[in-house]
Order: C-alpha cells, then sequence, then structure tokens
C-alpha cells in the first residue's frame, strides 16, 4: 500500500471530528453549528474510507458516499 498508514489517516480523522465537536458545542450560531457537523461528517468519513482501503473492501467507501449524498 502505497502513502501513509492508516492510523495517520484515523488521526486525522480524529482530529476533524474532535475540531467538529469543538464548533458545535461552543458555538451558538446555527450556520456554524451546521458547519461544524459537517467537519464532524468529513472526519467520519475519511475514518470509513480510511479502514475500508486498509482491509481492501469497498463496503466503507460506498457508505461514506452515501452519507456525503445525504449530507447534500
Amino acid at each position: 500500500m502505497l502513502g501513509p498508514d492508516v492510523s495517520a489517516y484515523l488521526i486525522i480523522s480524529a482530529f476533524l471530528f474532535a475540531t467538529g465537536a469543538l464548533g458545535v458545542l461552543i458555538r451558538r450560531s446555527p450556520l456554524i453549528v451546521l458547519l461544524s457537523l459537517e467537519i464532524m461528517l468529513n472526519g467520519a468519513n475519511l475514518a470509513l474510507i480510511a479502514v475500508s482501503r486498509h482491509y481492501g473492501r469497498g463496503d466503507g467507501q460506498i457508505f461514506a458516499l452515501a452519507v456525503m449524498a445525504v449530507a447534500a
């Protein structure tokens, strides 16, 4: 497998999710809360795709695509 290890992607994913959760908890503006939720979804999607790629299956990628379609 070329590129960084799956743990690097999971660390970035956790950072994105934590940043989004912090934005949801701190901010009161509905627009900022929605943007923070989108950051949380992006972190979760990155984790799904990284684990899916690690195991060589397409389930996580398909699920991440479905989440992006619903979030849009």
